[in-house]
């Protein structure tokens, strides 16, 4: 690829009206793409092909969540850690469900919640915070939760909007941004202790109207991102070269992943938060999954939660 590719542009495969759907992800021992919509407050399922998802409805807002090995999810809520034991899986439909608690979050903070995460290479889960008031302030925080030593902060300074959250395949390093900045950076990684380096700027987005909000890295340590606001998917290098973009036909594509049946496919997420009525009628298909078809041996398995 070259920056100047014309790659192929993203199609509908599951039309929605996702309010803000995120945390997009295949997984294999379901056959499902998986995703959250944060503000309808539920997780969808989704078969490849098939007309309806399943839809599992919650008390509260999911901002990520992981698969565990035990077969459970573990669920990054509003304010609180939670665990979901899933239904039959091979149902669709609705379900309304109630997860357990099992720590807190950011009590002395009322106005932020969890947002983006994903389990590191060693299972265990790295998430982080938003402040949901305006004007933003950068009083969040990046967290890593594991069962040996539970939450733990990770020594980075405070974000607004934390998003962009992966690593690299060796899982040494940790890609992140704050939404708010049109930039990603990047950090060394211990999982083990948690601790993390100085962060450096991996990319800078090269236009203003663009902001970061999730990333993936493949099985070639490269990283693609949902640039919100410029409707499409970057690719880029380990070194942060620019590789070609993937058009997305709505303005607020918000995380991609890599998976499928085959391994084959890019699918992406969107939102119709933040849009007008004008805007809404002119994107109608805001909210809706897409996809295309990139080859295989690029996708780069999710690590379940190491819960057992």
């Amino acid at each position: 690829m070259t920056p100047d590719l014309a790659l192929p542009a993203l199609t509908p495969v599951l039309t929605q009206a996702a309010i803000l759907g995120e945390g997009l992800q295949w997984h294999a021992g379901s056959g499902r793409w998986w995703w959250t919509d944060i503000e309808g407050r539920c997780l969808h399922a989704w078969t490849p092909g098939a007309r309806d998802t399943l839809v599992l409805r919650l008390p509260e807002r999911v901002g990520c969540f992981a698969h565990g090995r035990s077969g459970a999810l573990l669920l990054a809520m509003a304010k609180r850690l939670a665990r979901l034991t899933l239904p039959d899986l091979r149902a669709t439909g609705e379900f309304t469900v109630q997860p357990q608690e099992i720590v807190p979050l950011e009590a002395h903070l009322p106005t932020t919640r969890a947002n983006d995460g994903r389990c590191d290479r060693s299972g265990n889960l790295v998430f982080g915070t938003l402040h949901e008031a305006e004007p933003r302030q950068p009083i969040g925080s990046f967290y890593q939760y594991s069962t040996a030593h539970g939450l733990r902060r990770l020594a980075l300074d405070g974000v607004a909007i934390a998003n962009s959250i992966c690593f690299s395949p060796d899982g040494r390093r940790m890609y992140y941004c704050d939404t708010m900045h049109p930039r990603i950076l990047v950090c060394d990684y211990d999982a083990d202790t948690a601790r993390v380096s100085e962060p450096r700027i991996f990319v800078r987005k090269d236009f203003d109207t663009c902001s970061p909000d999730g990333s993936i890295v493949d099985a070639q340590g490269c990283l693609w991102n949902a640039e919100w606001g410029n409707g499409a998917v970057a690719r880029y290098a380990p070194d942060g070269r620019l590789l070609g973009r993937y058009a997305v036909p709505v303005s607020n594509p918000t995380c991609p992943a890599l998976g499928g049946p085959n391994g084959d496919q890019l699918l992406v997420t969107s939102a119709r938060a933040g849009l007008s009525s004008a805007e809404l009628m002119s994107r109608p298909l805001s909210g809706s999954l897409f996809g295309v078809t990139v080859g295989a041996g690029l996708a780069l398995p999710e690590p379940p939660f190491n819960d057992a």
